[in-house]
């Protein structure tokens, strides 16, 4: 299996699927592709993917990834997934991720991090006012961003989205993972001078993240990826709106499915029992998969991929008004 690995790792796939070209690779899987940038109202360049399916779609999902992360490599397994089933789906690389402006993996501000999305948000639905009129709108987000997709929901002043997906939601940083004290109080004080500093000890997390051992590799292989250790600014502001999304866990009131593993050991699964707990929402669902990691749709076996996506599926279709896809 190591040698197996080793080759993999030396084959250098220019995508995740392998040696096929984008729109090759979308013709076969049943769908459309297109990249775009979006200038936020700040003045930043945001680099975007839309996947959809062939036929006119069932609802909206707008989709966040996780920090380091982007939406060009083993993200896009679940929006090719999801335009399958008859999602139109559209994401951005966040600030400082992937293709996207900013200093790799600084992310100082989140709150200008939402108000980005929900400008970007808004200028599809604009943008694709035929296409997509009248279409239900739904969140996705892995990990910081499914922290994000809740901040989302707290902004969302006019009741935009109908529902979201929340994936190993980072509404809590695992204890396992999370700075001890004192060092959470001296990063603070250090980032007001040298926030940009990538010098917070803190191990890789997609090693952390990913189960089986070959697609570890193929996560290692993503151009993208971001391999420094934190940065002070950004692990402050992570530690700042985890600790307010867990304070605000009973303010939830949008209908939501929260998905974790109970082997996470970068976002705490306890904490998304919790959000399902308190939240206000009257439409709420949970899903704890035992022994499954931090990465649920590309990580795990394929066996359990399959599980977790049928289970956001199921979910999805119970909420489209009969547009049924199987």
């Amino acid at each position: 299996m190591e040698q197996e690995n080793q080759k993999l790792l030396q084959s250098s796939y220019p995508y995740y699927w392998g040696y096929t070209p984008e729109h090759d690779f979308y013709t076969q899987q049943g769908i459309t592709s297109s990249k775009s940038h979006f200038t936020t109202p700040a003045g930043l360049t945001l680099f975007t993917r839309s996947w959809l399916p062939l036929t006119p779609p069932r609802a909206i999902i707008f989709m966040l990834h996780g920090y380091g992360n982007d939406i060009s490599w083993t993200f896009q397994a679940t929006p090719i997934f999801l335009a399958q089933m008859g999602f139109a789906c559209f994401a951005l690389d966040l600030q400082g991720h992937g293709h996207s402006q900013g200093l790799k993996a600084f992310v100082p501000n989140l709150d200008l991090v939402v108000q980005d999305c929900l400008s970007f948000f808004t200028h599809v639905i604009k943008q694709n006012n035929t296409t997509l009129k009248n279409l239900p709108c739904f969140l996705y987000g892995e990990s910081m961003g499914a922290a994000i997709s809740l901040l989302t929901h707290f902004a969302d002043t006019e009741g935009l989205f109908k529902g979201a997906i929340l994936v190993a939601p980072m509404c809590k940083i695992s204890d396992k993972v999370r700075p001890r004290w004192p060092i959470p109080q001296i990063l603070t004080f250090v980032a007001r001078f040298f926030p940009t500093w990538a010098i917070v000890p803190t191990p890789d997390l997609m090693y952390k993240s990913v189960k089986v051992d070959h697609k570890k590799v193929i996560a290692d292989m993503n151009p993208m990826r971001y391999r420094g250790k934190p940065r002070l600014g950004t692990v402050v502001e992570l530690l700042r709106v985890t600790d307010l999304v867990n304070k605000r866990l009973g303010d939830v009131s949008v209908p939501f499915i929260v998905l974790h593993g109970s082997a996470d050991v970068v976002t705490d699964p306890e904490v998304s029992v919790e959000l399902y707990e308190k939240a206000r929402s009257e439409d709420k669902t949970i899903k704890v998969y035992d022994g499954m990691m931090h990465s649920l749709l590309f990580g795990e076996t394929d066996e359990n991929v399959e599980i977790v996506r049928n289970d956001i599926l199921s979910w999805l279709n119970e909420r489209c008004n009969g547009r049924r896809v199987e």
